[in-house]
């Protein structure tokens, strides 16, 4: 069972939140607050693994929450649910301590889905702005290289991959979410985790937006 904390200013999105988490036999909401001081006077008495905390709130902001939530709760997990969507406060928020950051945009699955690879002690950024980010560091990016440097990169990198780990990079590339590319593949939600898994252990990356980067800066993508 996954403990979930609401941290948000505005009490009409914490009953959204409540009623569809509550709605997963996993998920079990423990309290809910609307600024950080509030978090912290109520955290002693509801044990917590994972906070939903927005960032725009009174008293005690989510950056300085996060902040604090690290100092004083270190094994606590901080998941970033807003509408900023500015690389450098994500970069801030990750600094800080976040394990994930999503906009509340995304769609119900994306978020159960952030939820329990928080959860898990994963880091996880939203795919609205993982390709935002690798659009940024593209246009950002030096002349491409040679058609044969590229294929050399793409052959060496390509070589540790299966076919299916290929198809389930490029599907993640075009921004699909794992139940899309799940249904999009014919096949189950944890075995398309399992190729993403693969993928990342095999590229020596991190999450889905470095992953991203390196695919089309060694030449997998198209």
């Amino acid at each position: 069972m996954i403990r979930l904390f609401l941290v948000d200013d505005h009490s009409i999105v914490r009953t959204g939140l409540r009623a569809l988490l509550t709605a997963e036999a996993d998920l079990l909401v423990v309290g809910e607050a609307s600024h950080g001081q509030e978090l912290f006077e109520r955290l002693p008495a509801a044990p917590t693994d994972v906070v939903l905390l927005d960032l725009a709130m009174p008293v005690l902001d989510g950056l300085a929450t996060t902040a604090r939530l690290r100092a004083e709760y270190p094994a606590l997990r901080v998941l970033v649910l807003t509408m900023v969507a500015e690389p450098v406060r994500i970069g801030e928020l990750f600094a800080a301590g976040a394990r994930g950051y999503l906009l509340k945009s995304a769609r119900q699955m994306e978020l159960l889905t952030a939820i329990r690879t928080v959860a898990a002690g994963e880091q996880y950024l939203c795919s609205e702005l993982g390709m935002g980010l690798l659009h940024l560091v593209l246009a950002a990016a030096p002349a491409a290289r040679s058609p044969a440097d590229a294929a050399r990169a793409a052959a060496r990198r390509a070589s540790s991959l299966t076919s299916r780990e290929l198809e389930v990079l490029q599907l993640l590339a075009a921004g699909l979410t794992t139940n899309e590319i799940a249904a999009k593949l014919f096949t189950s939600k944890r075995t398309v985790e399992s190729h993403r898994q693969h993928i990342l252990e095999k590229t020596q990356t991190k999450n889905t937006a470095a992953l991203i980067h390196r695919a089309v800066t060694e030449g997998l993508l198209d």
